[in-house]
């Protein structure tokens, strides 16, 4: 698979990890709802409903519930979509390519009205799959925002939910 994301380093926050399942697992378990539910949102926080209509201009929706049982809705758009290799989505757009309105501050959930791109990317590795995350800004001041609020120790932890729920699954 040839990587034609440009990483701006200004812009855009990037982790990258070897993990050791298969990456065809991996894709399942970030485009089957009931999998994804199990993992998305680190804990405490849960992901309680999941929509996901796998192609470009589809639908991807979450709502994940706090701890103190706040829920959150969010919806998204597929951008792009590479079987087993590449996953964009972005939260700028609803399903069907409809711009969204600019989200209003909300002091009970700050990355509510946060908007970016988001981009999964799996390679086949020799201990498993290299495991590529972005998250893409329009400025400086909302991607200081995404890396204040946790971005890679939250997508990190959801990241090691996800590889025990996998190993969990194989050994069933």
């Amino acid at each position: 698979m040839t990587n034609t994301t440009t990483y701006d380093p200004a812009l855009d926050l990037m982790f990258e990890r070897v993990i050791d399942v298969p990456h065809q697992l991996v894709w399942d378990a970030w485009t089957k709802p009931e999998q994804l539910m199990q993992w998305f949102c680190p804990l405490p926080w849960k992901t309680v409903d999941c929509t996901i209509d796998l192609r470009p201009g589809g639908a991807f929706f979450t709502v994940m519930r706090s701890p103190e049982g706040q829920e959150f809705p969010s919806t998204g758009c597929y951008l792009e979509v590479v079987p087993n290799q590449k996953l964009v989505w972005t939260n700028a757009l609803a399903p069907g390519f409809r711009p969204v309105e600019r989200p209003q501050a909300n002091p009970d959930h700050e990355c509510a009205e946060l908007l970016f791109t988001g981009i999964i990317l799996l390679e086949p590795h020799a201990n498993g799959t290299r495991y590529t995350a972005f998250a893409m800004h329009t400025d400086e001041d909302s991607r200081a925002r995404h890396a204040q609020m946790g971005f890679e120790e939250g997508w990190g932890a959801a990241l090691d939910q996800m590889i025990a729920m996998i190993k969990a699954k194989q050994k069933a």
